[in-house]
This record gives C-alpha cells, sequence and structure tokens, in this order.
C-alpha cells in the first residue's frame, strides 16, 4: 500500500526558509503526479503547487518565485522549498499523489500534513 510521510514543519520567523519533505513508501514516486496543498483552520485545502510526472510544475500566485517544488525520484522524496515566508503561509501543508489518468488502477492519496507556523 502506497503512504506518504512528510516532514520539515517548524515555526520560523517571517522572511525565513522552511524546506518539506514527503516520502512516498509501498510505490514507485516516478509513477504519481505529485502536488502540495495546504490548509488553515476553518478553511479548504489550497493547491500550492504541482509536480507531475513529466512537464513543468505550476505554483499558485501567491507563491511564485517564493516557492520551489521538486522530487527526487531515485529517493522517493519530493520536496517544497519556501523562502521570504510571510504570515499568511501559516498553515498545514499537505502532500498528495495520484496515478495517472492512463493507469489501470485508479487512487489518490494524502499525506498526514506538517504544521508550519510564520511567526515573530
Amino acid at each position: 500500500q502506497v503512504q506518504l510521510v512528510e516532514s520539515g514543519g517548524d515555526l520560523v520567523q517571517p522572511g525565513g526558509s522552511l524546506k518539506l519533505s514527503c516520502t512516498v513508501s509501498g510505490g514507485a514516486l516516478s509513477f504519481h503526479d505529485m502536488a502540495w496543498y495546504r490548509q488553515t483552520r476553518g478553511n479548504q485545502r489550497d493547491l500550492v503547487a504541482t509536480l507531475p510526472r513529466s512537464g513543468p510544475s505550476e505554483y499558485v500566485d501567491s507563491v511564485k518565485g517564493r516557492f520551489t517544488v521538486s522530487r527526487d525520484n531515485a529517493g522517493n522524496t519530493v520536496y517544497l522549498q519556501m523562502s521570504d515566508l510571510k504570515g499568511d503561509d501559516t498553515a498545514v501543508y499537505y502532500c498528495y499523489l495520484k496515478t495517472p489518468s492512463w493507469a489501470v488502477q485508479q487512487y489518490e492519496m494524502w499525506g498526514q500534513g506538517t504544521q508550519v507556523t510564520v511567526s515573530s
């Protein structure tokens, strides 16, 4: 069974940087499309950035130029590098995985979430 384990959330000051990790077990990262989402209390889970199996990643406007996503297929890990963090970036960050549309077996999965708090 495919599982996602996230790490890296922390308390950071405004303007600081943080790098989140999401490790996939039970399946090959290279087979899956990935994404990062975030959620604040009482709000829906919003897309932050995509990491497709192939092709460029996409970012929501609020993080463009500050956040960078990457994937290490050999290490089965995806990353979210965040810089110039702002208070509005405070949220629980979730890693998301899904199978390609052409895959015989379709599934999607969420990580457990990791808390990022931006505060002085």
